[in-house]
């Protein structure tokens, strides 16, 4: 991962932005020499996005399943039914 300092992006921004987006790899800010943020593109942002919805929902099946909060597959038929219609 490619690190930048604070001040370089206030210089380069345009061409950070630019990396960014081209590389597909974040990019850590750094200020004071500390980590201060992360430059990220807008499709990288939404592939990460989706990808944590995903996993939210996986997480929320497990917890059903555990829970014992599941069909038989007649009453799932049935549900899908209606959503269908």
């Amino acid at each position: 991962m490619r690190t930048e300092l604070v001040t370089t992006l206030k210089r380069q921004a345009t061409e950070l932005l630019a990396a960014a987006a081209r590389d597909k790899e974040p990019i850590l800010i750094t200020q004071y020499g500390s980590p201060s943020a992360y430059l990220v593109g807008v499709a990288s942002d939404e592939r990460m996005q989706q990808r944590i919805a995903l996993l939210e929902g996986i997480a929320r099946g497990e917890m059903a399943v555990a829970e014992g909060r599941t069909l038989s597959h007649e009453q799932a038929r049935q549900r899908m039914a209606r959503w269908l219609k």
